[in-house]
């Protein structure tokens, strides 16, 4: 392609050519103890391993977490939940306070400054948003409170696996919610699930929704969001039964397994059927905390009522692993060729491949359809080295610009990862226009 057309594409079009994507490179020992989808992020340059437990973001792997939050916000914005950003560091008193710290050998990691303060890089930001609540919110008529983050957290994790599945520093959404008595709070919990179940429908990939043991996070509500997949270290109890819909983690479930193994188990809900042990990755958690926090912390309020006692904050709070999704995603759909996105959150929608000879056509193609998130593979590479890769990084859709331009100007090959084995189908422009119209609009500015 000449100088002119490189000048003139340079800013409009996303071409490959432009972007770091340093796939391949990654040998098999440098994989041994990741699982698939963590083998495959590292071979498809989404992401490097900076030490232990830690890991970088690469521009692929940064526009699937950009996604990932976009599609969080929406949710989040549709219970009126406003976005905000909290410090990083946390204090160890507040956490003496509500009885979580756990002394030298847990996993905090700890921030030793000049004056040896006792800081935290927090795990979570329970007690410093019941704090920052506490401070603002004086009377009933303020709630309901909703506010969300979107940040890292960190945790000194004793063995660091699976990529970002266990990683000591991860990206997380939380939401944190106050209400003035338990029956507001149970209302609001309830409308987070549904704008939960409504987050996981939009990914367009099949989730557990299980009931869960609250554990140190407090309160006896709570309900985890699980992929189903034989790399996830949780297990999970589900009814064989469809329409009973009895779905638990094992440490709460009700069901006794009487016999060594995966024996059965019946169902406590149904009492008919049987219970099948499913491993899931867990990737989402909603948690009724009552006063678990507002009460050690004193976050009170003035109730309807003057005359009576202020009211304790009834909280919420309800995550989403950002990172962890990432890995699971991967985890959840790799197969023999790659990995394989969902069109919402996949680094790019469509991606066009030229012949070589070919890129000005290309270019001209994907400028046609500027609501698609779209990309130009016009890197310098043979066809069959470019087809290897687009299956390896996961592009839902692949646009042949070659031996069907050729003969016939306009004619493309359409190529669906879902279908990959069946090969592709030729087309003209105007077809595959009225397929791309069907996308929804996911692009990044």
């Amino acid at each position: 392609m000449d100088a002119d057309s490189l000048k003139s594409s340079k800013n409009d079009v996303p071409r490959l050519s432009n972007i770091w994507t340093p796939t391949g490179g990654i040998t098999a020992s440098q994989q041994a103890d990741e699982d698939r989808g963590t083998s495959l992020l590292l071979q498809a340059g989404f992401i490097r391993q900076a030490h232990s437990g830690i890991w970088h973001l690469l521009p692929l792997g940064l526009r699937v977490q950009e996604k990932i939050e976009r599609l969080v916000d929406k949710h989040m914005q549709s219970i009126g939940a406003t976005k905000l950003s909290l410090s990083s560091i946390t204090s160890e008193e507040l956490w003496r306070k509500t009885g979580r710290f756990g002394g030298q050998k847990s996993e905090f990691l700890r921030v030793m400054d000049r004056r040896e303060s006792g800081f935290l890089l927090a795990p979570t930001h329970e007690e410093e948003i019941t704090v920052l609540a506490k401070g603002t919110v004086k009377s009933y008529k303020d709630l309901p409170l909703r506010l969300y983050q979107i940040s890292r957290k960190y945790r000194d994790e004793l063995r660091p696996r699976a990529g970002l599945l266990r990683a000591k520093e991860f990206l997380m959404k939380d939401l944190y919610t106050f209400d003035a008595s338990q029956d507001a709070a149970l209302q609001t919990y309830s409308a987070v699930r549904g704008a939960y179940n409504a987050f996981f429908d939009e990914l367009g990939l099949p989730y557990l929704v299980a009931e869960a043991d609250s554990g140190a996070m407090g309160g006896n509500l709570s309900h985890e969001y699980q992929f189903q997949a034989p790399s996830g270290e949780d297990t999970v109890h589900v009814c064989s039964s469809t329409s009973c819909g009895y779905t638990a983690n094992e440490e709460a479930s009700l069901v006794d397994f009487p016999y060594v193994g995966d024996g059965p188990g019946t169902c406590p809900k149904c009492y008919l059927q049987t219970i099948e042990k499913k491993r899931a990755i867990e990737v989402g958690h909603t948690f009724y905390l009552g006063t678990r926090y507002s009460e050690p912390l004193e976050a009170i309020v003035s109730g309807p009522d003057s005359a009576a006692e202020p009211v304790k904050l009834q909280m919420g709070c309800h995550g989403i692993g950002i990172s962890r999704l990432i890995g699971a995603v991967a985890s959840l759909t790799a197969d023999a060729r790659g990995l394989h996105w969902p069109q919402s959150i996949a680094p790019f929608q469509v991606v066009v491949i030229p012949k070589k000879g070919l890129e000005r056509e290309a270019l001209d193609f994907a400028r046609k359809y500027p609501g698609i998130d779209i990309v130009v593979d016009d890197r310098d590479k043979p066809l069959p080295w470019k087809f290897k890769d687009a299956e390896l990084i996961g592009y839902p859709m692949q646009i042949v610009v070659g031996k069907s331009w050729e003969k016939k100007p306009g004619a493309v090959e359409l190529r669906m990862r879902a279908t990959l084995e069946k090969g592709g189908e030729v087309m003209e422009t105007e077809e595959v226009g009225s397929r791309l119209a069907y996308i929804p609009n996911h692009v990044i500015p």
